[in-house]
C-alpha cells in the first residue's frame, strides 16, 4: 500500500493490450484473405475439350476456349464450362449396364412397320454440343428434346418401311433417313446440339419362330451374294484369256485379209503384164499360155514341139538327148 492510500501490484499487472498492433495484424490477415478470394474468383481455366460461357450480371458477354482466363470477381462475371469436343450418346431401346450387359426397354424398341408387323429395333445415337450458349440458354433440357425427337423420327421412318427392309437389307437406308430428318429439325430448333451418327444396334421380330425364319432368309441372301461374287471372280479371271484369244483371231484374220489382197494385187499385175505381152505378140503369147496350161494339167507327160511339117526330126523340140545333155 502506497502512502497515498493506493495499492501497487506487479509491474505488468493492470497493463492494457496493444490494440494498435493487433489491428495491424487483423488488417494484414484481411488483406491476404481479400487478395486470395480475389485471385480465386478472377482466374479460371478451360481444358481442351471444353468451352466456357462467360456472363456479366446474367448476360452472355463472351465464350472462351481452352487455356487460362480472367474474369471480374465477386459474382460480377460467372463462368459455365461446357464439354463441346466430347461425343455423347443416347441409347434407345436398351440401357447398357456393364461390360457386354444391357437391359431391354420394350417401350422404346417395340415398333410397327409399314406392312403392320411388330419389330424390336434398338438405336445408338451419337451427338455433340456445337453451340454452348444455345445449349445452356435456349432450352430447359436439350438432351431430352433430342431424345424425344429421335424417338419420333425413328417411329416415323420404321412405320413407313417394310419388315423385310427393317430386319435385313434396309437398315442403312433407315439410318440415313432418320439422321437427315433429325438434323433438319435440330437446325430449326437451334438448341446447340449436332447429330453425329444414328446406327441400328439390333433389329428382330418379337417371336423366335419369326427370328429363325428371317435368319434363314438372311443366310440365303448371303449365300447368293457369295455365288455372285464367285461368278464375278471367275469372269474376271477368264476374261483376259478370252480377250487375248479374240485379239489373236483378229490379228490372224487381218493377216489373211492382207495376204489375199496382196495375192490379188500380184495376180492383177501378172495379168496386166501378160496382157501387155499379148497385145504386142498375140500368137506367141497364146501358144505359151497353151503350153503352160498343158504342163500344169499333165505334169508327167513329155512334150515335143514340132516346129515343121513333122518329116524332119531336127524340127522336134526338145529332143530327149538334148534334154539329157
Amino acid at each position: 500500500m502506497e502512502n497515498n492510500g493506493t495499492y501497487r501490484f506487479g509491474s505488468n499487472q493492470g497493463k492494457l493490450p496493444d490494440f494498435k498492433k493487433l489491428g495491424k495484424i487483423v488488417l494484414i490477415v484481411a488483406v491476404v484473405l481479400f487478395v486470395l478470394v480475389l485471385a480465386l474468383t478472377c482466374v479460371y481455366t478451360v481444358d481442351d475439350k471444353q468451352q466456357a460461357v462467360v456472363t456479366t450480371f446474367g448476360k452472355v458477354t463472351d465464350i472462351t476456349n481452352a487455356g487460362l482466363h480472367f474474369k471480374l470477381p465477386f459474382g460480377i462475371q460467372k463462368v459455365q464450362k461446357v464439354d463441346v469436343n466430347v461425343y455423347q450418346k443416347i441409347e434407345l431401346g436398351y440401357v447398357t449396364q456393364g461390360e457386354g450387359q444391357y437391359a431391354v426397354k420394350t417401350n422404346e424398341s417395340t415398333m410397327i412397320t409399314g406392312d403392320y408387323n411388330i419389330v424390336n429395333v434398338d438405336f445408338f445415337v451419337e451427338y455433340k454440343i456445337s453451340n454452348p450458349e444455345r445449349y445452356l440458354y435456349s432450352s430447359n433440357n436439350p438432351e431430352l428434346i433430342l431424345r424425344n425427337l429421335i424417338q419420333s423420327q425413328v417411329r416415323n421412318v420404321v412405320g413407313s418401311a417394310s419388315v423385310d427392309s427393317v430386319l435385313t437389307d434396309g437398315k442403312e437406308k433407315i439410318q440415313m433417313q432418320v439422321k437427315e430428318l433429325v438434323a433438319e429439325i435440330l437446325e430449326e430448333y437451334d438448341i446447340g446440339l449436332t447429330l453425329v451418327e444414328v446406327r441400328i444396334q439390333d433389329a428382330e421380330p418379337p417371336t423366335k419362330a419369326v427370328i429363325e425364319a428371317f435368319k434363314a432368309v438372311e443366310t440365303a441372301k448371303q449365300q447368293a451374294e457369295a455365288v455372285v461374287n464367285d461368278a464375278k471372280a471367275y469372269k474376271n479371271a477368264q476374261l483376259p484369256d478370252a480377250q487375248a484369244k479374240a485379239d489373236q483371231l483378229l490379228q490372224n484374220a487381218e493377216y489373211l485379209r492382207q495376204k489375199r489382197i496382196n495375192e490379188a494385187a500380184q495376180q492383177v499385175a501378172m495379168f496386166q503384164a501378160m496382157y501387155t505381152e499379148y497385145a504386142q505378140n498375140p500368137d506367141i503369147t497364146r501358144s505359151r499360155m497353151y503350153y503352160e496350161a498343158i504342163s500344169e494339167i499333165l505334169p508327167g507327160v513329155k512334150l515335143y514341139i514340132n516346129t515343121g511339117d513333122g518329116t524332119n526330126v531336127d524340127m522336134l523340140l526338145p529332143l530327149e538327148s538334148l534334154v539329157k545333155n
